[in-house]
């Protein structure tokens, strides 16, 4: 990853603002986003389902909770506080994200 136009920038991430996402059922993020990054802490409501495939490239980190990320072609991974995972921008293993109990997670992309 080559960080480009983000200068030092501390983020107190209490202070930002919640912004709600729609799934099946929301989610709620805070974000930071400059130069060619976004930096997002999500909340996931319990009972959360992705409405759409993401082909994005993230480095995920679940800090609370459980997530589930199922792949495409029907793996999938249940992490809970302490995992993470790191995927590449690719049409070819989109994923989706699901929540039964609901997660706090930590995203770079």
């Amino acid at each position: 990853m080559k960080i480009e136009g983000v200068p030092f920038v501390v983020t107190d991430w209490n202070q930002m603002t919640l912004v709600e996402h729609q799934g099946e059922k929301g989610t709620h993020w805070r974000v930071f986003e400059q130069g060619n990054i976004r930096v997002r802490m999500v909340d996931y409501s319990p009972g959360f389902w992705s409405d759409h495939w993401c082909s994005r490239g993230h480095v995920l980190l679940v800090l609370e909770g459980e997530l589930g990320i199922q792949l495409r072609d029907g793996r999938e991974f249940v992490m809970k506080p302490g995992s993470s995972f790191q995927a590449e921008d690719s049409d070819i293993n989109p994923h989706l994200a699901f929540s039964e109990k609901g997660a706090k997670v930590f995203i770079l992309d």
